[in-house]
Protein backbone atom coordinates (compact mmCIF):
# COMPACT_ATOMS: atom_id res chain seq x y z
CA UNK A 1 0.00 0.00 0.00
CA UNK A 2 1.38 3.14 -1.20
CA UNK A 3 1.95 6.21 1.54
CA UNK A 4 -0.25 9.24 1.57
CA UNK A 5 1.53 12.91 1.95
CA UNK A 6 -0.89 13.19 4.77
CA UNK A 7 0.59 10.13 6.34
CA UNK A 8 4.27 11.46 5.39
CA UNK A 9 3.68 14.56 6.93
CA UNK A 10 2.36 13.06 10.03
CA UNK A 11 4.90 10.70 10.83
CA UNK A 12 7.33 13.18 9.64
CA UNK A 13 6.38 16.41 11.87
CA UNK A 14 4.97 14.29 14.68
CA UNK A 15 6.82 13.88 18.31
CA UNK A 16 9.84 12.57 18.16
CA UNK A 17 9.83 12.73 13.88
CA UNK A 18 12.64 14.13 12.14
CA UNK A 19 10.75 17.72 11.02
CA UNK A 20 8.88 17.56 14.52
CA UNK A 21 6.58 20.62 14.96
CA UNK A 22 5.83 22.72 17.68
CA UNK A 23 3.79 25.62 18.66
CA UNK A 24 5.52 28.62 20.30
CA UNK A 25 4.93 32.18 20.72
CA UNK A 26 6.13 34.45 19.32
CA UNK A 27 5.32 38.47 18.95
CA UNK A 28 2.31 37.22 21.41
CA UNK A 29 1.04 35.08 18.55
CA UNK A 30 0.39 31.28 18.82
CA UNK A 31 3.34 30.06 15.90
CA UNK A 32 4.19 26.71 14.38
CA UNK A 33 8.34 25.80 14.14
CA UNK A 34 10.65 23.02 13.15
CA UNK A 35 11.27 21.60 17.15
CA UNK A 36 14.78 20.95 15.75
CA UNK A 37 16.43 24.38 14.40
CA UNK A 38 19.29 26.54 15.00
CA UNK A 39 18.69 29.64 16.23
CA UNK A 40 21.23 32.19 13.89
CA UNK A 41 22.56 31.50 10.38
CA UNK A 42 25.57 31.90 12.77
CA UNK A 43 24.96 28.52 14.35
CA UNK A 44 24.09 27.08 10.43
CA UNK A 45 27.71 28.18 9.54
CA UNK A 46 29.43 26.71 12.53
CA UNK A 47 28.01 23.68 11.82
CA UNK A 48 28.73 23.11 8.52
CA UNK A 49 32.25 23.47 9.54
CA UNK A 50 31.85 19.98 10.77
CA UNK A 51 31.78 19.05 7.75
CA UNK A 52 35.51 19.62 7.57
CA UNK A 53 37.37 19.07 3.84
CA UNK A 54 33.76 18.17 2.33
CA UNK A 55 33.93 20.82 -0.82
CA UNK A 56 31.30 23.61 -0.15
CA UNK A 57 31.98 26.01 -3.01
CA UNK A 58 33.30 25.65 -6.70
CA UNK A 59 33.84 28.81 -8.63
CA UNK A 60 36.21 28.47 -11.38
CA UNK A 61 39.21 26.88 -10.26
CA UNK A 62 38.94 27.49 -7.16
CA UNK A 63 37.88 24.89 -4.10
CA UNK A 64 36.38 25.37 -0.87
CA UNK A 65 36.02 23.22 1.99
CA UNK A 66 32.87 23.75 4.57
CA UNK A 67 35.86 24.66 6.92
CA UNK A 68 37.68 26.92 4.56
CA UNK A 69 34.18 28.80 4.31
CA UNK A 70 33.03 28.28 7.73
CA UNK A 71 36.87 29.73 9.04
CA UNK A 72 36.77 32.90 6.10
CA UNK A 73 33.58 34.14 7.54
CA UNK A 74 34.15 34.07 10.71
CA UNK A 75 37.64 35.92 10.02
CA UNK A 76 35.60 38.48 8.20
CA UNK A 77 33.58 38.64 11.29
CA UNK A 78 36.66 38.94 13.57
CA UNK A 79 38.37 41.84 10.91
CA UNK A 80 35.16 43.69 10.95
CA UNK A 81 34.65 43.84 14.63
CA UNK A 82 38.14 44.67 16.74
CA UNK A 83 39.64 46.76 12.94
CA UNK A 84 36.65 48.46 11.87
CA UNK A 85 34.12 48.85 15.11
CA UNK A 86 31.15 46.88 13.63
CA UNK A 87 28.35 46.55 16.12
CA UNK A 88 24.94 44.63 16.44
CA UNK A 89 22.53 46.00 14.44
CA UNK A 90 25.18 48.07 11.68
CA UNK A 91 24.29 47.60 8.10
CA UNK A 92 26.67 46.06 5.68
CA UNK A 93 25.62 46.38 2.30
CA UNK A 94 27.01 43.90 -0.99
CA UNK A 95 27.18 44.55 -3.94
CA UNK A 96 29.10 42.03 -6.26
CA UNK A 97 28.45 39.37 -8.68
CA UNK A 98 27.87 35.85 -7.80
CA UNK A 99 31.13 34.81 -5.92
CA UNK A 100 32.51 33.15 -2.70
CA UNK A 101 33.40 36.90 -1.39
CA UNK A 102 29.62 37.82 -1.57
CA UNK A 103 29.32 35.44 0.93
CA UNK A 104 32.38 36.11 2.96
CA UNK A 105 31.03 39.30 3.50
CA UNK A 106 27.41 38.44 4.04
CA UNK A 107 27.76 35.40 6.31
CA UNK A 108 30.72 37.36 7.99
CA UNK A 109 28.77 40.33 8.81
CA UNK A 110 25.56 38.70 10.04
CA UNK A 111 27.56 35.87 12.15
CA UNK A 112 28.99 39.26 13.96
CA UNK A 113 24.77 40.52 14.77
CA UNK A 114 24.92 42.93 11.76
CA UNK A 115 22.04 43.31 9.03
CA UNK A 116 23.42 42.51 5.41
CA UNK A 117 21.71 44.26 2.95
CA UNK A 118 21.75 42.67 -0.72
CA UNK A 119 21.97 45.18 -3.27
CA UNK A 120 20.75 44.57 -6.60
CA UNK A 121 23.88 43.78 -8.88
CA UNK A 122 21.48 45.07 -11.98
CA UNK A 123 20.65 48.23 -10.08
CA UNK A 124 21.93 51.53 -11.72
CA UNK A 125 23.97 54.21 -9.62
CA UNK A 126 20.10 56.41 -9.01
CA UNK A 127 18.53 52.77 -7.88
CA UNK A 128 22.05 52.20 -5.73
CA UNK A 129 21.95 55.50 -3.95
CA UNK A 130 18.97 54.99 -2.76
CA UNK A 131 19.12 51.44 -1.75
CA UNK A 132 22.54 52.62 0.86
CA UNK A 133 20.39 55.71 1.62
CA UNK A 134 17.76 53.91 1.89
CA UNK A 135 19.40 51.25 4.21
CA UNK A 136 21.68 53.53 5.72
CA UNK A 137 24.37 50.97 5.49
CA UNK A 138 27.41 51.97 7.75
CA UNK A 139 29.58 49.62 5.24
CA UNK A 140 29.62 48.65 1.54
CA UNK A 141 31.52 45.43 -0.26
CA UNK A 142 31.92 46.01 -3.40
CA UNK A 143 33.85 44.28 -6.31
CA UNK A 144 35.48 45.38 -9.00
CA UNK A 145 32.62 44.04 -12.01
CA UNK A 146 30.23 46.23 -10.47
CA UNK A 147 32.59 49.52 -8.36
CA UNK A 148 31.88 52.18 -11.40
CA UNK A 149 28.35 51.68 -10.65
CA UNK A 150 28.30 53.02 -7.13
CA UNK A 151 31.49 55.12 -7.55
CA UNK A 152 29.76 58.70 -7.85
CA UNK A 153 27.94 58.18 -5.17
CA UNK A 154 29.93 57.18 -2.52
CA UNK A 155 30.69 60.77 -0.89
CA UNK A 156 27.53 61.40 -0.50
CA UNK A 157 25.82 58.39 1.41
CA UNK A 158 25.87 60.32 4.63
CA UNK A 159 26.23 56.95 7.01
CA UNK A 160 28.75 55.34 4.36
CA UNK A 161 32.08 55.37 6.66
CA UNK A 162 34.12 52.58 4.44
CA UNK A 163 34.00 50.71 1.65
CA UNK A 164 35.89 47.77 0.71
CA UNK A 165 36.81 46.40 -2.11
CA UNK A 166 36.98 43.08 -3.72
CA UNK A 167 39.59 42.71 -6.34
CA UNK A 168 42.94 43.83 -7.88
CA UNK A 169 44.14 47.77 -7.09
CA UNK A 170 42.01 48.87 -4.64
CA UNK A 171 40.95 52.27 -5.59
CA UNK A 172 41.60 55.37 -3.56
CA UNK A 173 39.42 55.90 -0.81
CA UNK A 174 38.70 52.20 -0.35
CA UNK A 175 39.85 49.08 1.50
CA UNK A 176 40.96 46.19 0.04
CA UNK A 177 38.60 43.05 0.75
CA UNK A 178 41.15 40.77 1.32
CA UNK A 179 42.52 42.42 4.17
CA UNK A 180 39.42 40.80 6.30
CA UNK A 181 40.48 37.66 4.81
CA UNK A 182 42.00 35.85 8.08
CA UNK A 183 40.50 32.80 8.62
CA UNK A 184 39.69 32.11 12.21
CA UNK A 185 37.56 28.83 14.30
CA UNK A 186 36.55 31.33 16.83
CA UNK A 187 32.61 31.27 16.40
CA UNK A 188 31.77 35.19 17.25
CA UNK A 189 29.53 35.88 20.51
CA UNK A 190 28.19 39.00 20.02
CA UNK A 191 24.00 38.08 20.94
CA UNK A 192 21.64 37.11 18.30
CA UNK A 193 17.97 36.91 18.70
CA UNK A 194 16.13 34.68 16.15
CA UNK A 195 13.74 37.69 15.24
CA UNK A 196 16.90 39.87 14.95
CA UNK A 197 17.19 40.95 11.09
CA UNK A 198 19.47 38.91 8.95
CA UNK A 199 19.31 40.61 5.38
CA UNK A 200 17.54 43.33 4.11
CA UNK A 201 16.61 42.34 0.43
CA UNK A 202 14.89 45.29 -1.62
CA UNK A 203 11.52 44.40 -3.80
CA UNK A 204 9.17 46.25 -5.21
CA UNK A 205 7.07 49.10 -3.24
CA UNK A 206 3.42 50.40 -3.95
CA UNK A 207 4.88 53.82 -4.59
CA UNK A 208 7.84 52.55 -7.83
CA UNK A 209 10.81 52.95 -5.14
CA UNK A 210 11.61 49.45 -3.78
CA UNK A 211 11.04 48.08 -0.25
CA UNK A 212 13.69 46.95 2.23
CA UNK A 213 12.39 43.55 3.51
CA UNK A 214 13.43 42.33 6.45
CA UNK A 215 14.20 38.93 6.22
CA UNK A 216 14.87 37.21 9.95
CA UNK A 217 17.41 34.37 11.37
CA UNK A 218 14.14 32.80 12.46
CA UNK A 219 12.52 33.33 9.29
CA UNK A 220 15.31 32.06 7.02
CA UNK A 221 15.99 28.47 8.99
CA UNK A 222 12.32 27.46 8.38
CA UNK A 223 12.02 28.09 5.17
CA UNK A 224 15.22 25.90 4.50
CA UNK A 225 14.06 23.54 6.66
CA UNK A 226 10.67 23.45 5.20
CA UNK A 227 12.35 23.29 1.46
CA UNK A 228 14.48 19.79 2.80
CA UNK A 229 11.21 18.69 4.45
CA UNK A 230 9.39 19.33 1.02
CA UNK A 231 12.39 17.18 -1.07
CA UNK A 232 12.25 14.45 1.52
CA UNK A 233 8.27 14.06 1.00
CA UNK A 234 8.71 14.17 -2.94
CA UNK A 235 11.71 11.57 -2.75
CA UNK A 236 9.42 9.21 -0.75
CA UNK A 237 6.44 9.82 -3.20
CA UNK A 238 8.03 9.46 -5.81
CA UNK A 239 10.31 6.66 -4.96
CA UNK A 240 13.33 8.42 -6.43
CA UNK A 241 16.61 9.69 -4.50
CA UNK A 242 17.86 13.11 -4.98
CA UNK A 243 20.98 12.25 -3.27
CA UNK A 244 23.21 9.60 -4.92
CA UNK A 245 24.01 6.28 -3.71
CA UNK A 246 27.76 7.50 -3.39
CA UNK A 247 29.51 10.76 -3.32
CA UNK A 248 28.42 14.24 -2.65
CA UNK A 249 25.61 16.14 -3.79
CA UNK A 250 25.81 18.97 -6.01
CA UNK A 251 23.97 21.94 -6.78
CA UNK A 252 24.20 24.30 -9.37
CA UNK A 253 23.84 28.53 -8.37
CA UNK A 254 22.33 30.25 -11.61
CA UNK A 255 20.27 32.69 -9.56
CA UNK A 256 21.48 35.86 -8.05
CA UNK A 257 22.92 36.03 -4.65
CA UNK A 258 20.79 39.49 -3.94
CA UNK A 259 17.82 37.21 -4.51
CA UNK A 260 16.03 35.46 -1.84
CA UNK A 261 16.35 32.38 -4.19
CA UNK A 262 19.36 32.72 -4.40
CA UNK A 263 20.89 33.12 -1.20
CA UNK A 264 17.94 32.05 1.21
CA UNK A 265 16.07 29.50 -0.72
CA UNK A 266 19.70 28.59 -2.65
CA UNK A 267 22.53 28.88 -0.87
CA UNK A 268 20.80 28.50 2.70
CA UNK A 269 19.30 25.22 2.11
CA UNK A 270 22.33 23.81 0.07
CA UNK A 271 24.52 24.42 3.48
CA UNK A 272 22.63 22.83 5.36
CA UNK A 273 22.39 19.81 3.44
CA UNK A 274 26.25 20.02 2.63
CA UNK A 275 25.69 20.01 -0.77
CA UNK A 276 28.43 21.13 -3.13
CA UNK A 277 27.57 24.36 -4.65
CA UNK A 278 29.05 24.67 -8.29
CA UNK A 279 28.42 28.70 -8.78
CA UNK A 280 27.58 29.59 -12.75
CA UNK A 281 30.22 32.50 -13.59
CA UNK A 282 29.35 35.37 -16.23
CA UNK A 283 26.40 36.04 -17.99
CA UNK A 284 23.70 33.26 -18.33
CA UNK A 285 24.83 31.24 -21.42
CA UNK A 286 22.63 27.73 -22.22
CA UNK A 287 26.00 26.19 -23.38
CA UNK A 288 27.88 26.56 -20.24
CA UNK A 289 25.06 25.23 -18.34
CA UNK A 290 25.17 22.14 -19.81
CA UNK A 291 29.18 22.04 -19.93
CA UNK A 292 29.03 22.83 -16.41
CA UNK A 293 26.51 20.22 -14.95
CA UNK A 294 28.30 17.78 -17.19
CA UNK A 295 31.40 18.32 -15.48
CA UNK A 296 30.44 18.84 -11.95
CA UNK A 297 28.27 15.75 -12.04
CA UNK A 298 25.51 18.50 -10.83
CA UNK A 299 22.54 16.31 -9.32
CA UNK A 300 20.21 19.20 -8.46
CA UNK A 301 19.63 22.58 -10.35
CA UNK A 302 17.22 25.20 -8.93
CA UNK A 303 16.29 27.40 -12.11
CA UNK A 304 14.83 30.34 -12.99
CA UNK A 305 12.32 29.19 -15.83
CA UNK A 306 13.91 31.64 -18.15
CA UNK A 307 16.80 29.52 -18.10
CA UNK A 308 15.41 26.10 -18.01
CA UNK A 309 13.15 26.83 -21.04
CA UNK A 310 17.01 28.21 -23.17
CA UNK A 311 18.34 24.70 -21.94
CA UNK A 312 15.79 22.61 -22.65
CA UNK A 313 15.31 24.19 -26.03
CA UNK A 314 18.82 24.24 -27.27
CA UNK A 315 19.42 22.81 -30.02
CA UNK A 316 22.90 21.58 -28.63
CA UNK A 317 21.13 19.82 -25.40
CA UNK A 318 22.04 16.30 -26.99
CA UNK A 319 26.07 16.89 -26.74
CA UNK A 320 25.90 16.82 -23.11
CA UNK A 321 25.69 13.99 -20.39
CA UNK A 322 22.96 15.60 -18.37
CA UNK A 323 22.18 12.03 -16.62
CA UNK A 324 23.47 13.37 -13.20
CA UNK A 325 20.73 15.41 -12.30
CA UNK A 326 17.98 13.99 -10.04
CA UNK A 327 16.40 17.11 -9.44
CA UNK A 328 15.26 20.28 -11.52
CA UNK A 329 13.39 22.80 -9.83
CA UNK A 330 12.00 26.40 -10.87
CA UNK A 331 10.02 29.16 -9.59
CA UNK A 332 10.22 33.60 -9.37
CA UNK A 333 8.07 33.60 -12.40
CA UNK A 334 5.34 32.03 -14.55
CA UNK A 335 6.27 28.29 -15.55
CA UNK A 336 4.64 27.24 -18.51
CA UNK A 337 3.35 23.44 -18.45
CA UNK A 338 5.40 23.42 -22.08
CA UNK A 339 8.83 23.99 -20.57
CA UNK A 340 8.30 21.17 -18.24
CA UNK A 341 6.68 18.77 -20.68
CA UNK A 342 9.76 19.82 -23.05
CA UNK A 343 12.19 19.33 -19.82
CA UNK A 344 10.95 15.60 -19.77
CA UNK A 345 11.36 14.84 -23.32
CA UNK A 346 14.88 15.88 -23.63
CA UNK A 347 16.49 15.60 -21.11
CA UNK A 348 18.15 11.58 -20.44
CA UNK A 349 17.33 10.57 -16.81
CA UNK A 350 13.93 12.09 -15.76
CA UNK A 351 14.48 14.26 -12.72
CA UNK A 352 12.00 15.02 -10.03
CA UNK A 353 10.65 18.29 -11.30
CA UNK A 354 9.28 20.50 -8.86
CA UNK A 355 7.73 23.86 -8.77
CA UNK A 356 7.60 26.47 -6.08
CA UNK A 357 5.97 29.36 -5.02
CA UNK A 358 7.02 32.31 -2.62
CA UNK A 359 7.47 35.70 -2.27
CA UNK A 360 10.61 37.17 -0.78
CA UNK A 361 8.19 38.18 2.44
CA UNK A 362 7.76 34.63 3.07
CA UNK A 363 11.54 33.94 3.01
CA UNK A 364 11.64 32.36 -0.49
CA UNK A 365 9.66 29.18 -0.69
CA UNK A 366 6.18 28.81 0.77
CA UNK A 367 4.83 26.60 -1.48
CA UNK A 368 6.34 23.60 -3.71
CA UNK A 369 4.44 21.10 -6.20
CA UNK A 370 6.58 18.32 -6.92
CA UNK A 371 6.94 14.75 -8.55
CA UNK A 372 3.79 12.77 -9.79
CA UNK A 373 1.31 15.86 -8.15
CA UNK A 374 3.21 18.47 -10.54
CA UNK A 375 2.49 16.21 -13.88
CA UNK A 376 -0.88 15.56 -12.48
CA UNK A 377 -1.60 19.82 -11.45
CA UNK A 378 1.16 21.63 -13.72
CA UNK A 379 -0.07 24.91 -13.04
CA UNK A 380 -0.47 24.34 -9.17
CA UNK A 381 1.80 26.19 -6.94
CA UNK A 382 1.62 23.38 -4.46
CA UNK A 383 0.92 22.92 -0.83
CA UNK A 384 2.38 25.42 1.86
CA UNK A 385 5.30 24.39 4.09
CA UNK A 386 4.01 22.23 7.24
CA UNK A 387 4.76 25.05 9.04
CA UNK A 388 2.66 27.72 7.30
CA UNK A 389 -0.85 28.40 6.92
CA UNK A 390 -2.58 29.32 3.85
CA UNK A 391 -5.69 30.69 3.15
CA UNK A 392 -7.32 32.45 0.61
CA UNK A 393 -9.98 35.26 1.01
CA UNK A 394 -12.48 37.69 -0.50
CA UNK A 395 -11.98 41.27 -0.27
CA UNK A 396 -13.82 41.52 2.71
CA UNK A 397 -11.01 39.34 4.25
CA UNK A 398 -13.59 36.33 4.66
CA UNK A 399 -12.52 32.81 3.89
CA UNK A 400 -13.80 31.30 0.70
CA UNK A 401 -14.74 27.98 -0.49
CA UNK A 402 -12.30 25.45 -2.33
CA UNK A 403 -12.05 26.60 -5.57
CA UNK A 404 -12.72 30.04 -5.31
CA UNK A 405 -10.36 32.84 -6.43
CA UNK A 406 -9.47 35.38 -3.73
CA UNK A 407 -6.54 37.22 -2.62
CA UNK A 408 -3.73 34.56 -1.14
CA UNK A 409 -2.92 34.92 2.47
CA UNK A 410 0.54 33.35 4.92
CA UNK A 411 0.68 32.80 8.11
CA UNK A 412 3.97 31.62 9.97
CA UNK A 413 7.54 32.21 10.81
CA UNK A 414 8.88 32.65 7.51
CA UNK A 415 6.35 35.84 7.46
CA UNK A 416 8.57 39.20 6.97
CA UNK A 417 8.28 41.45 10.45
CA UNK A 418 7.83 44.25 7.50
CA UNK A 419 9.92 46.56 5.98
CA UNK A 420 12.55 48.73 6.63
CA UNK A 421 11.91 52.14 7.76
CA UNK A 422 8.66 51.47 6.10
CA UNK A 423 5.41 50.72 9.07
CA UNK A 424 3.28 52.27 6.72
CA UNK A 425 4.05 49.76 4.19
CA UNK A 426 4.22 46.88 6.59
CA UNK A 427 1.00 47.72 8.15
CA UNK A 428 -0.28 47.36 4.88
CA UNK A 429 0.87 44.19 3.87
CA UNK A 430 1.10 42.02 7.88
CA UNK A 431 -1.99 42.00 9.11
CA UNK A 432 -2.60 40.49 12.60
CA UNK A 433 0.23 38.06 11.54
CA UNK A 434 -1.06 37.37 7.95
CA UNK A 435 0.93 38.31 4.88
CA UNK A 436 -1.45 39.38 1.89
CA UNK A 437 0.68 38.40 -0.76
CA UNK A 438 -1.25 40.67 -3.53
CA UNK A 439 -1.67 37.70 -5.48
CA UNK A 440 -4.79 36.00 -6.88
CA UNK A 441 -5.55 32.48 -6.48
CA UNK A 442 -7.09 29.23 -5.38
CA UNK A 443 -7.18 26.50 -2.91
CA UNK A 444 -8.26 23.03 -4.83
CA UNK A 445 -10.39 20.36 -2.36
CA UNK A 446 -6.56 19.02 -2.00
CA UNK A 447 -4.89 21.75 -0.18
CA UNK A 448 -2.95 22.77 -3.53
CA UNK A 449 -2.24 26.43 -4.23
CA UNK A 450 -2.85 27.75 -7.48
CA UNK A 451 -1.78 31.14 -8.46
CA UNK A 452 -3.85 32.96 -11.45
CA UNK A 453 -2.80 36.45 -11.35
CA UNK A 454 -1.34 39.21 -9.40
CA UNK A 455 -3.49 41.98 -7.88
CA UNK A 456 -0.65 44.35 -7.40
CA UNK A 457 0.88 45.91 -10.83
CA UNK A 458 3.76 44.06 -10.95
CA UNK A 459 5.36 42.16 -13.71
CA UNK A 460 7.77 38.64 -13.55
CA UNK A 461 10.56 39.05 -16.37
CA UNK A 462 12.74 36.29 -16.03
CA UNK A 463 12.69 35.76 -12.45
CA UNK A 464 12.94 39.58 -11.90
CA UNK A 465 10.01 41.80 -10.63
CA UNK A 466 9.52 44.72 -12.48
CA UNK A 467 6.94 47.36 -10.73
CA UNK A 468 5.06 49.30 -13.80
CA UNK A 469 4.78 52.64 -11.68
CA UNK A 470 8.65 53.17 -11.40
CA UNK A 471 8.74 53.16 -14.96
CA UNK A 472 6.01 55.09 -15.72
CA UNK A 473 7.37 57.78 -13.88
CA UNK A 474 10.10 58.13 -15.23
CA UNK A 475 8.71 57.84 -18.77
CA UNK A 476 6.20 60.87 -17.67
CA UNK A 477 9.61 62.76 -16.91
CA UNK A 478 10.59 63.04 -20.86
CA UNK A 479 9.48 66.09 -22.86
CA UNK A 480 8.14 64.34 -25.65
CA UNK A 481 5.83 61.94 -23.81
CA UNK A 482 2.13 63.21 -22.63
CA UNK A 483 1.52 59.52 -21.37
CA UNK A 484 2.89 55.94 -21.13
CA UNK A 485 1.33 52.95 -19.52
CA UNK A 486 3.23 49.87 -18.88
CA UNK A 487 2.17 45.93 -18.89
CA UNK A 488 3.17 42.82 -19.48
CA UNK A 489 3.02 40.27 -22.33
CA UNK A 490 3.10 36.96 -21.86
CA UNK A 491 6.14 35.10 -23.05
CA UNK A 492 6.91 31.46 -23.39
CA UNK A 493 10.88 32.14 -22.73
CA UNK A 494 11.01 35.06 -19.99
CA UNK A 495 7.31 34.58 -18.30
CA UNK A 496 6.71 38.42 -19.13
CA UNK A 497 7.90 40.99 -21.42
CA UNK A 498 8.01 44.38 -20.04
CA UNK A 499 5.75 46.79 -22.94
CA UNK A 500 4.95 50.31 -23.17
CA UNK A 501 1.88 52.30 -24.65
CA UNK A 502 3.32 55.65 -25.61
CA UNK A 503 1.45 58.51 -26.11
CA UNK A 504 3.35 61.13 -27.83
CA UNK A 505 3.18 64.92 -27.81
CA UNK A 506 1.96 66.47 -30.72
CA UNK A 507 4.40 67.02 -33.28
CA UNK A 508 7.11 64.58 -31.87
CA UNK A 509 8.97 62.06 -33.83
CA UNK A 510 10.11 60.23 -30.73
CA UNK A 511 11.00 56.50 -31.49
CA UNK A 512 10.90 53.46 -29.76
CA UNK A 513 15.04 53.23 -29.43
CA UNK A 514 15.03 56.51 -28.30
CA UNK A 515 12.18 55.35 -25.34
CA UNK A 516 14.24 52.47 -24.48
CA UNK A 517 17.71 54.90 -23.93
CA UNK A 518 16.03 56.91 -21.68
CA UNK A 519 14.40 54.30 -19.45
CA UNK A 520 18.18 52.69 -19.83
CA UNK A 521 19.78 55.46 -18.30
CA UNK A 522 18.06 55.61 -15.37
CA UNK A 523 17.05 51.99 -14.58
CA UNK A 524 18.52 48.50 -14.36
CA UNK A 525 18.32 46.22 -18.06
CA UNK A 526 15.36 44.22 -17.10
CA UNK A 527 13.37 47.33 -16.47
CA UNK A 528 13.91 48.74 -20.38
CA UNK A 529 10.78 47.97 -22.14
CA UNK A 530 11.66 45.39 -25.03
CA UNK A 531 8.14 46.18 -26.66
CA UNK A 532 6.88 49.55 -27.32
CA UNK A 533 3.89 50.63 -29.16
CA UNK A 534 2.61 54.29 -29.84
CA UNK A 535 -0.68 55.27 -29.65
CA UNK A 536 -2.32 58.84 -30.74
CA UNK A 537 -5.52 58.28 -28.45
CA UNK A 538 -5.94 58.79 -24.89
CA UNK A 539 -5.18 55.68 -22.34
CA UNK A 540 -7.36 54.13 -20.82
CA UNK A 541 -8.28 55.18 -17.33
CA UNK A 542 -11.67 55.54 -14.68
CA UNK A 543 -12.91 58.44 -12.97
CA UNK A 544 -10.38 58.43 -10.60
CA UNK A 545 -7.24 59.17 -13.17
CA UNK A 546 -6.36 55.09 -12.78
CA UNK A 547 -5.10 53.44 -15.82
CA UNK A 548 -6.75 50.50 -16.92
CA UNK A 549 -4.87 48.18 -17.33
CA UNK A 550 -6.85 45.17 -17.78
CA UNK A 551 -8.29 47.58 -21.33
CA UNK A 552 -5.10 48.04 -22.36
CA UNK A 553 -3.69 44.16 -22.19
CA UNK A 554 -6.87 43.34 -23.99
CA UNK A 555 -6.05 45.81 -26.69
Amino acid sequence: MSITYEQIVEQMTGPGGPFEIVVETVGGRPMKNFKNRERSLREKIAAAAQRGDQVAIVYGDRRISYGELAALCFGVSARLVNDHGLVKGDRVAVLAVNRPEWLFAAFGATSAAAIGVALNGWWQTDELEYGLNDSGARFLVVDDRLYARVAPVLGKIPTLEKVFYIGENAPAGTIPFSSLLDPTDVVPDAPIDEDDPFMILYTSGTTGRSKGCITTHRGTIAQVLGIIFAGLAGSILSGKELIPASGQAASLLSSPLFHVGGLHSGVCTQITAGVKIVFLEGKFDPERVMQTIEREKITMWPAIPTMLHRVVHSPDIAKYDLSSLRSVSFGGAPTSPETIDRAREVLPVEPTFANAYGLTETHGVATVNGGKDLLDRKTAAGRPAPVLDCKVVDEHGGDVAPGALGEVLFYGPTVTPGYWNRPDATAESVRDGWLHTGDLGYLDADGFLFIVDRAKDMILRGGENVYCVEIENLLAEHSEIDEAAIIGVPDAEMGERVKAIVRRVPGSALDADAVRRHVASRMASFKVPEIVEFTDEALPRNPAGKLLKNELRKL
